[in-house]
């Protein structure tokens, strides 16, 4: 089994790609930790031979959908005028925020399947095996997301947007 250093520095960027295709940069970055504490705990009784990659990136999706599930708990105070948002940061050539918003904007199904296939490089029967539904429904999931996202006019193209080759 690899040294789970070596686990994170290979597979941090694509378990960063999941956190931030579903989640604001401060919310992803608390994600991405998160699903390495969690892998951290739990590398040592993960199988020989395990799809690591998969493995992480299932941790990365629910720790996602776990923040978002907590911010839409979040009590949002009414009598007091919200403050003005702070100044944003310039987007970076690897903050594709509008991409990002594009993709939370999807069924979540299809923002799941788009972004486990085209961000974190999943073979659809993996897809499929962690979200409990078919492998030609991970396809058609994917497909409609995909289709979505081409449809979207505020998008530019995208190499992440491309086809994935099987």
């Amino acid at each position: 089994m690899r040294p789970f250093e070596d686990v994170v520095t290979d597979e941090g960027p694509v378990v960063w790609r999941v956190c931030r295709s579903l989640l604001g940069p401060a919310d992803a970055e608390d994600a991405w930790s998160e699903t390495f504490l969690a892998a951290l705990r739990a590398y040592p009784g993960l199988p020989p031979g395990s799809n690591v990659r998969g493995w992480l990136t299932t941790i990365a999706y629910r720790k996602a959908i776990d923040v978002l599930r907590a911010d839409a708990r979040r009590p949002v105070p009414h009598a007091v005028p919200p403050e003005p948002p702070p100044a944003l940061p310039p987007a970076s050539a690897t903050d594709h925020g509008e991409l990002a918003d594009a993709l939370r904007r999807l069924p979540p199904k299809q923002q799941a399947c788009v972004v486990l296939r085209h961000l974190a490089d999943l073979p659809y029967d993996t897809i499929a095996g962690q979200l409990g539904i078919s492998t030609a429904a991970a396809r058609r999931n994917a497909a409609d997301g995909l289709a979505a996202l081409r449809r979207n006019p505020t998008l530019r193209p995208h190499p992440d947007l491309e086809p994935a080759r099987p």
